[in-house]
């Protein structure tokens, strides 16, 4: 067995729900973010021609399973069948904390323009658009309080210890994951938008194990039904930096304009004020979206997330600085998608994010610039 002592700090509030709904420092979602990214370092490792059926096999007997049929182990010199075992892998954080954000007061400096909402006469707070749910931005933003259940965050700068052990010959795969989740790692409700986004550094003083970040071409993983890599295009690697900012409250505003402003552009706009049970572009963005059900979408009661990502590093100069990164996969096959409106649509996506690199003067602050990593 190997292990790590990692050092783990959060740089955006997460709402690590325990099982009060309450935020807490547990492990669980460490570990799943260890085992998605596991996956992604898994395929590179294949050079993605991945056997799904025998990558799972290989994921069960690492991370614990109770579903493997073929599954057996050596006792006595004897091989024993078994049909579950635990994870050969083990982690530990030195504390379970309570989180300690209990209020969102004067954390939101000001409503965002959001011209859909404007029509209902609801002002948008930026915090509670990326974080609705977690958050409640009516009336003001505030932290959810529902049945009296007690309700916190954790806030950002809150670290902890993580101690991670796990097989010699998944070491590779897993200093792989270990780096990916530095790099893109988020955890918590609404961590695709950028909440719970945190980094790594290693107790030892050994910098973090650096290797190439698996990408593939857009066609290639919207013909996978899993996020297998970090998404390209002719100009390389689908990932977007924003300007540093001094905190996190600025840059989540910086973030939500630039979704706002995405999901509104006049590509995406829907064809009727009234909602017609249709599939539209901006559907395939994610859904479900308030007041635009697609009619046979909710009969089958299917859900799409978003598959644009938002991720909060810190910089050299101690500034914090805005990731957008896009990991594309097939939709389920019961959303009947098509490749080619696919590619045409986060086509779009990507063209509106290039779009950022010389914007007005006065939104300077939603410069976005790519990135290799």
């Amino acid at each position: 067995m190997q292990q790590r002592q990692l050092h783990i700090q959060f740089h955006t509030p997460a709402f690590l729900g325990d099982a009060n709904q309450s935020g807490r420092w547990r492990t669980p979602p460490f570990k799943a973010q260890l085992r998605q990214w596991w996956r992604v370092a898994y395929a590179a490792q294949q050079q993605f021609a991945v056997d799904v059926r025998e990558m799972r096999e290989v994921e069960g007997r690492l991370f614990g399973h109770a579903w493997l049929e073929n599954d057996s182990f050596v006792h006595d010199g004897k091989r024993v069948d078994t049909a579950a075992r635990k994870s050969e892998v083990r982690i530990r954080l030195n504390k379970w904390a309570d989180g300690q954000l209990k209020s969102w007061d004067r954390l939101e400096a000001a409503t965002v323009h959001h011209p859909e909402a404007e029509k209902v006469r609801y002002q948008v707070g930026p915090h509670a658009y990326l974080g609705y749910g977690p958050l409640d931005g009516r009336g003001g933003t505030k932290l959810q309080d529902k049945q009296g259940k007690p309700n916190a965050a954790i806030q950002a700068s809150e670290d902890a210890e993580l101690a991670i052990a796990f097989p010699d010959e998944q070491a590779q795969n897993l200093e792989h994951a270990l780096q990916l989740m530095n790099l893109y790692g988020t955890v918590g409700g609404r961590s695709r938008n950028g909440w719970g986004s945190y980094s790594l550094t290693r107790l030892d003083g050994e910098p973090m194990a650096v290797t190439a970040i698996p990408t593939q071409a857009l066609p290639q993983c919207l013909s996978v039904d899993w996020p297998l890599a970090l998404g390209a295009d002719s100009q390389g690697a689908l990932i977007w930096q924003t300007q540093a900012h001094k905190d996190w409250t600025g840059l989540m505003r910086t973030l939500a304009e630039i979704k706002i402003a995405l999901r509104t552009q006049a590509a995406f706009k829907f064809p009727h004020a009234q909602p017609d049970g249709q599939v539209h572009d901006r559907h395939w963005l994610s859904y479900p979206i308030t007041r635009h059900d697609v009619n046979d979408w909710k009969r089958k009661n299917l859900r799409l997330p978003n598959q644009l990502r938002f991720k909060v590093r810190p910089t050299a100069d101690g500034k914090l600085a805005g990731l957008i990164f896009h990991m594309p996969h097939k939709p389920p096959v019961d959303f009947d998608p098509r490749p080619a409106e696919l590619m045409r649509i986060w086509g779009l996506v990507h063209k509106h994010l290039d779009g950022y690199a010389h914007p007005s003067a006065n939104s300077a602050h939603l410069t976005l610039t790519r990135i290799t990593a």
